[in-house]
């Protein structure tokens, strides 16, 4: 098939092999682009040849996904492992310092990655993906979230992986983006999902990340222990953070954004108010203009 992007495979000493897309001067500053569930380096295919402009754009399709690879096992999927993944594909580029940019899942690495790795991380942007602390907090105390992410519940549950592939994976594909965005964005990139879902162990690896990770689900009617750092003092994140959220997501709610100031104290937060989930390829010109103004190009 053909892609726009030429993918270059590179073996990690993390264990895995990544394909990788990169574009601009190898010489420039770095970004690393970290994309979601149930994507890869397409997410960013609106972002890449303009970050490229004035950096050197690095968008790995991660551990799990399309054709990267996928190490058995729930263990190979908890978040230190793609973390572990990003700081060695930016020693393999000689970046000791980058840009990180995620979204979803890969939102997710980079808040991890920029808590516990600052010194790598020189600036920080995030498409759609909680802050840890305040997304278990709203599990536990905002019902509107709880509900909200009962899909989680679904996706780690056994057998869920033999049913989508029972279902098929274009049914799957109509079922899981027709309540999120317009079909018609996705009618030239259907044939990119479906070829990267049917690779042999993608569906299995890529819903391993929900279950690798620590995050508590509770039940709707549910009322677990509390966990001990919800009430605990948390780091601060010292870089400059811009935050990108598209207010009509419907799986992650605004309350992800109310006390996000008190965590990021250096946090420029631009609202998208008519984009859902997948804001990188819903509101392109609006994602790169608010990424530009905060890079500073």
């Amino acid at each position: 098939m053909a892609n726009d992007f030429p993918l270059v495979r590179i073996t990690l000493p993390t264990g895995v092999a990544l394909d990788v897309a990169t574009a601009g001067d190898p010489g420039a500053p770095a970004i690393i682009l970290l994309h979601g569930f149930p994507e890869s380096h397409r997410t960013w295919r609106h972002q890449i040849p303009e970050l490229a402009r004035t950096h050197f754009v690095i968008a790995p399709d991660q551990r799990g996904f399309a054709r990267s690879s996928k190490p058995e096992g729930v263990e190979a999927y908890r978040p230190d492992r793609p973390v572990a993944d990003l700081l060695a594909l930016a020693d393999h580029f000689g970046k000791p310092r980058f840009t990180l940019i995620g979204h979803d899942w890969g939102g997710a690495i980079a808040w991890m990655a920029a808590l516990n790795h600052p010194d790598r991380v020189e600036r920080l942007i995030i498409l759609n993906a909680p802050h840890p602390l305040i997304f278990q907090r709203t599990l536990f105390d905002d019902p509107a979230q709880r509900a909200a992410s009962q899909y989680i519940r679904a996706f780690r549950s056994p057998g869920i992986d033999e049913r989508i592939a029972a279902m098929g994976f274009d049914a799957y594909f109509a079922k899981s983006f027709a309540g999120h965005t317009d079909p018609a964005l996705m009618a030239a990139e259907k044939p990119y999902y479906l070829d990267q879902w049917s690779q042999p162990g993608a569906l299995t690896a890529m819903l391993n990340w929900y279950r690798a990770s620590p995050l508590i689900v509770p039940a709707i009617d549910e009322d677990p222990p509390r966990p001990a750092f919800l009430e605990a003092p948390f780091p601060l994140l010292q870089m400059p953070v811009l935050v990108i959220w598209a207010m009509a997501d419907a799986a992650l709610l605004p309350s992800q954004l109310e006390g996000l100031e008190l965590l990021v104290p250096d946090l420029t937060l631009v609202k998208v108010p008519d984009a859902a989930h997948f804001v990188t390829w819903e509101a392109p010109d609006r994602v790169n203009a608010a990424m530009r103004a905060f890079l500073g190009d």
